[in-house]
């Protein structure tokens, strides 16, 4: 078993221990991060509903022409601001933060506090 792919295996069950104790309401949605080398993505999901409330990534065009890298903590950061901007026009003040596996450090903490930044309380 090469090195990667152990990896993502650990990272994957992280993410089922976090989901066990994480879940999404429509007053209180859930805040999931997904980043890969050259991209986060952001979600604001509703567990209850099975919907999707609201989407951002570094991959869509308008981010892509505002900044000149998508992978790094400044991107990230804007990031966060981007969906507690969004969260905010739909009244959503308060989220549950799922990390999705990936530890709280660097790109996913950079998320979490621009969106802190913003207003959203976690």
């Amino acid at each position: 078993m090469n090195l990667q792919h152990k990896k993502e295996q650990n990272r994957l069950k992280r993410k089922k221990r976090i989901r066990r104790h994480v879940f999404g309401t429509s007053m209180r949605p859930r805040m999931s991060v997904f980043k890969s080398l050259n991209h986060c993505y952001v979600q604001l999901i509703d567990d209850e509903a099975h919907r999707t409330l609201a989407s951002v990534s570094t991959a869509s065009k308008e981010f892509r022409t505002s900044l000149e890298q998508t992978g790094n903590v400044a991107a990230s950061r804007k990031l966060g601001n981007l969906i507690a901007e969004k969260a905010v026009e739909m009244n959503i003040t308060k989220v549950v933060f799922d990390r999705n596996g990936f530890l709280y450090h660097g790109r996913v903490r950079a998320i979490a506090e621009g969106a802190r930044e913003k207003g959203l309380q976690f």
